[in-house]
């Protein structure tokens, strides 16, 4: 049975403390959270533990996540040199971005498609790391990656998603996961 392993990381770092987009791999990872289809388990990985969660992910059959390849394996570049492209790797933002033409958050695909909503923001998630509150830090990236799950599941058996536009309207996208 193929091991899927659903994937997202927080980082230390936002985005203007770093000089921008295009230093991404200066945010360091404050923790990651995976969950294996083969055995139905969640993995919480601290920065100590960033080689241990690049090995789950490399001999991973297949790696989903939400903006996973231009984001979250760019944080993981900057602890290995390990050729991360070559992972099988579906990233739903990609795939939804390459369908509509511009980018939506997983909020707005998780209420749409599912009806829920994620605890916080990666804001959010840098204060708690700051805070030292780890434990609401990993629950916040652990729902992040079920709700990745979900969307990615309900995606490939129904063969679309739906996202709220800026009118506050829902509109599907047709997938092929």
């Amino acid at each position: 049975m193929p091991n899927t392993v659903f994937f997202d990381l927080e980082t230390q770092r936002s985005f203007d403390e770093v000089g921008g987009r295009n230093n991404i791999r200066r945010m360091s990872m404050s923790v990651g959270v995976t969950l294996s289809s083969a055995t139905g388990e969640f993995r919480d990985y601290l920065e100590s533990d960033v080689q241990a969660l690049i090995d789950e992910l490399t001999s991973a059959d297949l790696v989903v996540g939400f903006n996973v390849l231009n984001f979250d394996y760019e944080v993981l570049r900057g602890y290995t040199t390990q050729p991360l492209d070559r992972i099988p790797t579906v990233d739903l933002l990609q795939d939804i971005y390459q369908r509509l033409g511009f980018r939506v958050s997983l909020d707005s695909v998780a209420g749409a498609t599912l009806g829920v909503s994620k605890l916080a923001d990666g804001l959010q998630a840098i204060r708690w790391y700051r805070e030292g509150k780890i434990a609401e830090l990993l629950a916040y990236c652990r729902q992040d990656v079920d709700v990745t799950r979900q969307v990615y599941v309900h995606g490939r058996e129904n063969g679309l998603v739906k996202y709220t536009d800026k009118f506050g309207r829902t509109q599907p996208i047709r997938v092929k996961w």
